[in-house]
């Protein structure tokens, strides 16, 4: 955890002014968790002092220092030690990096208020995908500090990048170089990309799926029925860019598509209505399917701060262990 004075108030390390400055997902995610952390009577960290509950089969990347040998050389047989607040349960984030994730209406020199002109890549504007890892390295950082098993996966039209559930050590570096992969200008094939990662879970878990579901609702609706098959839980992260949702642009425009679908000249005045009415249909027809699985969402803006949405985020999150325990 990065060293602050005891006097400086976290929660300011929440809001995307404050990360754009950050050269590093690894700091701003340290920073996310730092703040959320200042703004809880008691840390949600589960240490190993925890009572011994049962033995569970040892599986590739639990931390060995928790094998009981003596039931190894009894049994010739190995068995982590489960206190417990384990839950047995991977954590799977699968982050989106289609086109339209590296749209962001926010330059990082507005946002940083320190001059800072772009990303280390050399992107000028703060993105939904720089959004959505500061959250997915922040949860990461925090659910392996709960003695979760973490994995993680990139995807757009395929599964880009991935790690494999994992609790040892450098777990959370491996997780940060993974969320670095850049965002590719393809379209999100979601039903595929699920397909791809759920194969490569070894254990029954939870699936974070973060994207701006910008997707047809017919694709997520399939790919959560495949989650849900597989007897995995989810919860789903809706991230938004402000300009999205307000599309307050006053003079004409060339609109870019950022998945293959080529440049067009509009006046945002006379489409912004149905426009807005598009949007909201679209949302519509995702909650729905969100809902119509059992499952919960969660949208988060890329103007606004992180702690309540990922507050509740670590709420639903718990309460979905519960149920699923």
């Amino acid at each position: 955890m990065h060293d602050h004075p005891g006097h400086v108030d976290a929660s300011i390390y929440l809001h995307p002014q404050t990360l754009a400055r950050l050269g590093t997902l690894e700091l701003r995610a340290k920073m996310i968790v730092e703040g959320v952390m200042s703004g809880q009577h008691r840390s949600p960290y589960k240490g190993s002092s925890v009572e011994f509950a049962q033995h569970r089969p040892y599986s590739p990347g639990d931390d060995i220092r928790r094998l009981d040998w003596k039931v190894f050389a009894r049994t010739d047989k190995l068995q982590v030690k489960q206190q417990q607040q384990e839950t047995n349960l991977d954590l799977i984030l699968l982050v989106d990096a289609s086109g339209s994730m590296r749209f962001g209406s926010r330059s990082f020199a507005q946002a940083s208020g320190v001059g800072v002109a772009a990303a280390p890549d050399g992107r000028a504007n703060w993105s939904k995908y720089d959004h959505a890892t500061a959250v997915a390295a922040a949860i990461a950082y925090i659910s392996l500090q709960q003695g979760d098993r973490v994995g993680v996966g990139v995807f757009a039209d395929h599964l880009l990048n991935w790690q494999r559930p994992n609790s040892a050590p450098g777990t959370w570096r491996r997780i940060v170089s993974v969320l670095a992969t850049s965002p590719i200008d393809k379209p999100t094939s979601l039903t595929r990309c699920i397909e791809q990662a759920l194969v490569q879970i070894p254990h029954k878990g939870i699936v974070v799926l973060v994207s701006d579901m910008l997707s047809d609702p017919a694709d997520l609706r399939t790919a959560l029925a495949r989650i849900r098959f597989r007897g995995h839980d989810a919860l789903l992260v809706r991230i938004t860019d402000q300009r999205e949702r307000d599309f307050d642009m006053q003079d004409e425009l060339t609109l870019q598509g950022l998945e293959g679908e080529g440049d067009i000249k509009v006046d945002p005045r006379l489409i912004r209505d149905a426009y807005l009415a598009a949007l909201a249909e679209h949302e519509r027809q995702v909650d729905s399917a969100v809902k119509g699985a059992g499952l919960d969402i969660l949208s988060l803006s890329t103007h606004d701060w992180l702690g309540p949405p990922l507050a509740g985020f670590l709420a639903a999150r718990q309460a979905r262990l519960k149920r699923t325990t």
